[in-house]
């Protein structure tokens, strides 16, 4: 795993109890992930769909992993079935050990859209988590997170009076403040324009880089696998396999037009375009 990149800016320094809060998380280096999906099958009128076959891969704690793949690869429903959102397939996912078979708090999810809920303030929407925790400590862990997105001055609005780019930091605070093992992001900047997505992409990376947390994001954007992971996942198209894993190994911060950079984004580029074997499992129904 690569943590290669420059000194990270010190958030609320003067603020000794949130130190604490943060000084006082397991130590424990959680975060290992087993995926095995032997089979995914939807229900369609031909038959059964086959969505994922033989997807097997373990990801180390606090590793940051994309999967890249087109639409319809099963790459959301692989991500659906870490996060416990998934549970009829055949196979096995695991946590640190323990099988995965429902949502837990030890999985953080964002979603494309940031899901919001209207009629809370941004305080109250990265607090929604943290219902059995001590309100003092509540308040504290909350505006921590606040300020690790930039959104101090916005605490009290509603997401009305937010933008795309600040909603979806409000989802990634949220996402984080229960301190889960995993971070599971589908597609969390899709929907941004160019720039906004590019400074999305630089702040997760420094909120990832401050919190250790593994990473699992999914993308159809080869550049921005490149610019986050340690290694991206190839998904084949239906039914969605694993084509090829690619360690990126490159320091961090990346430089998107720098030549190693652009020799690993054609490498992924080369294998997602390659042919496609034809062979009687690809065409995607189960008999």
């Amino acid at each position: 795993m690569l943590f290669s990149s420059p000194s990270l800016e010190t958030t609320d320094s003067a603020d000794s109890d949130v130190r604490r809060i943060m000084q006082n998380r397991s130590p424990s280096p959680g975060g290992s992930l087993e995926i095995r999906i032997d089979r995914k099958t939807f229900d369609s009128p031909q038959g059964k769909l086959i969505v994922l076959q033989d997807v097997a891969i373990a990801i180390d704690p606090g590793e940051f992993v994309c999967i890249v793949g087109g639409s319809g690869c099963g790459k959301t429903t692989l991500l659906r079935i870490i996060a416990g959102l998934e549970t009829d397939y055949e196979g096995r996912v695991s946590l640190d050990g323990e099988p995965v078979k429902a949502p837990g708090l030890d999985r953080g999810v964002v979603f494309q859209e940031h899901r919001l809920l209207p009629w809370l303030t941004v305080h109250d929407n990265v607090a929604f988590g943290l219902a059995r925790t001590p309100r003092e400590e509540r308040i504290k862990k909350t505006r921590h997170y606040i300020n690790l997105v930039g959104l101090d001055d916005f605490e009290h609005e509603y997401p009305r009076r937010l933008s795309g780019g600040m909603s979806q930091r409000v989802a990634l605070a949220r996402a984080l403040a229960g301190c889960p093992e995993v971070l599971l992001l589908d597609e969390p900047f899709a929907s941004l324009d160019a720039l906004t997505r590019v400074r999305l992409q630089r702040e997760l990376l420094r909120l990832w880089q401050a919190e250790k947390t593994t990473v699992v994001l999914v993308t159809h954007d080869i550049e921005e696998a490149v610019y986050l992971a340690d290694r991206v996942v190839v998904m084949s198209p239906q039914p969605g396999t694993i084509r090829e894993i690619v360690p990126v190994g490159l320091r961090r911060p990346r430089e998107r037009t720098g030549e190693d950079f652009v020799v690993v984004r054609k490498q992924i580029m080369d294998e997602f375009f390659a042919p496609e074997v034809a062979t009687q499992s690809k065409v995607g129904i189960a008999k």
